[in-house]
């Protein structure tokens, strides 16, 4: 379950590690950010997702060069999400543009965090890039739940997306798990690859036989 005042005090701690403390007040930006995350389309893109993918770069935090930079790009990869929109990733970075220099953090700071939301379109991290790996890995890590949490996933991708038609939603989801599934490897961390790779297939493997029944 999300908890909005551990929300707060975690992307606060983020912040003044990467900006120092003596920049505005970090309350504002958080709750910009927790409205956000919260609006009424969202179906499976909630607080819940954000604290999951939160609790996964902790996890992988030792395979990041910046895993305060890395949650901070958490905190804003899906801050502007519109199912019928295929622009959020840039229009999230852009806000991380906007409103970081503003709270006080440094612009080579900001332009690595807008590049790592901008990379969770593909979710295709270069080898050297250890911050593009463990936010990768993180947002990914729901592929690899167990059998409950998928389904449930699943259902929340399918209910913010209601306004496909079945046929058409089949057809789509079916074309980015075989995406997915194409990829050499769906996790770039040594943890994410030992961990959760072979979970994830057979959960997307599964998924897609389902699609086409």
């Amino acid at each position: 379950m999300a908890d909005p005042d551990d929300l707060r005090a975690r992307f606060t701690a983020a912040l003044d590690a990467v900006r120092g403390t003596d920049g505005p007040d970090p309350l504002p930006y958080a709750d910009n950010l927790l409205d956000r995350w919260q609006e009424p389309q969202r179906r499976y893109h909630t607080l819940a997702h954000l604290t999951a993918v939160l609790d996964h770069v902790d996890v992988l935090e030792a395979h990041a060069d910046d895993p305060d930079l890395v949650r901070l790009a958490a905190w804003f990869h899906d801050a502007v999400y519109l199912p019928d929109r295929s622009e959020n990733e840039d229009r999230s970075a852009r806000l991380a543009e906007r409103a970081l220099p503003e709270a006080g953090v440094p612009g080579a700071a900001t332009a690595e965090v807008a590049r790592l939301v901008r990379l969770t379109t593909t979710h295709a991290p270069a080898d050297d890039d250890r911050n593009g790996q463990v936010l990768c890995d993180a947002d990914l890590a729901i592929l690899a739940a167990p059998p409950a949490g998928y389904a449930a996933y699943t259902a929340a991708v399918r209910e913010e997306y209601g306004f496909v038609p079945t046929d058409a939603f089949r057809e789509g989801r079916s074309a980015i798990l075989r995406q997915l599934l194409d990829l050499p490897r769906l996790f770039r961390t040594p943890y994410g690859a030992r961990e959760w790779e072979a979970t994830a297939r057979y959960n997307l493997t599964s998924e897609l036989e389902m699609l086409s029944l």
